[in-house]
């Protein structure tokens, strides 16, 4: 068996885990958040594709000029449009308008629990394999960059650490999985982190 086979079994029996939902404040318990709270859904695609070693994990660097989030390493996705019949559909079509990436392409094999995000977003992320040939193209205006990460670097609990940063007058902790001169942190490493925590169990 190759070493990308061997890692989608190693997926495919992760997914199968059950784990609880995560959120932006799963590293700050004291927080307290509305009860009453109306969360937007979105989706976002965690697609794996074939390396020189194995897996590689696509990721991409929001342009600097974005209002929201700029210059912040993220998943291909975003929130869920009308037209959308789910999360899933959404992060498909954000990721064909993001990078160039053809549904068709794109083999899913499941989704992870939602993560709550602190800009009021419950997000769906969508594990799926990417089939080659694929050529991302960056969005003009919105993705600075596309790259890849090795399957290896996020899937190790060990490679993680918890920062924090000040936000609203308060210290506000969260995961870190920095790869070279990309620094993941906050939504895209929490979600990334819970499916490594999987693999691990």
């Amino acid at each position: 068996m190759s070493r990308a086979a061997a890692q989608v079994d190693a997926l495919r029996r992760a997914l199968a885990r059950e784990t609880e939902p995560s959120s932006d404040f799963d590293l700050n318990p004291e927080t307290v958040l509305p009860p009453g709270r109306t969360l937007r859904p979105a989706g976002v695609l965690a697609g794996f594709l074939p390396g020189a070693d194995g897996l590689d994990l696509l990721l991409t660097k929001r342009s600097p000029r974005l209002k929201h989030h700029p210059g912040q390493i993220a998943f291909p996705g975003g929130k869920q449009d009308e037209g959308d019949a789910d999360p899933v559909a959404a992060a498909l079509r954000e990721a064909r308008e993001e990078v160039g990436l053809d549904p068709a392409q794109v083999e899913i094999l499941d989704t992870l629990p939602t993560h709550e995000t602190v800009t009021g977003f419950r997000v769906t992320p969508v594990v799926a394999l990417i089939r080659d040939p694929f050529a991302p193209v960056p969005e003009p205006g919105e993705v600075a960059e596309i790259f890849r990460v090795p399957f290896d670097h996020v899937m190790e609990p060990a490679r993680y650490s918890v920062q924090y940063r000040r936000w609203r007058g308060q210290r506000r902790y969260y995961y870190t999985v920095p790869f070279g001169p990309y620094y993941i942190w906050g939504a895209t490493a929490r979600m990334l982190h819970a499916l490594a925590r999987r693999m691990g169990s």
